[in-house]
């Protein structure tokens, strides 16, 4: 049995922006938990899928040009290659679930 306590890992800032506290990762996936105070660059990876669970606080979500507003609750899937940021108007924190897991090399920030 494996339990993990989220006090012992350590946030760091992402290449996106956000403050990123992982708190598993294996082979096939990760699983962070992530804080937005004003909004995460533009940005897109390359294999990875991810899906984000806020748990506090109000953004905009943008996904391929589409913002829609999200919250508390609420669930967003991001596939790989689609580019996509969040914007908080409240921080936002959120579960944010990739496989394979995330990884610097598979966000790609300048693109065409």
């Amino acid at each position: 049995m494996r339990i993990v306590k989220k006090e012992s890992k350590s946030p760091y800032m992402a290449k996106d922006g956000s403050e990123i506290r992982e708190l598993f990762k294996s082979e096939r996936m990760s699983l962070a938990e992530a804080t937005v105070y004003q909004e995460t660059k533009r940005h897109f990876h390359k294999t990875s899928e991810e899906i984000y669970y806020i748990l506090e606080g109000k953004g905009i979500m943008e996904i391929e040009g589409e913002t829609r507003e999200v919250s508390a609750g609420d669930i967003v899937v991001i596939l790989p290659e689609e580019k996509h940021r969040i914007f908080a108007t409240k921080k936002v924190r959120f579960l944010c679930f990739c496989s394979p897991p995330y990884s610097d090399e598979d966000t790609v920030l300048k693109y065409s």
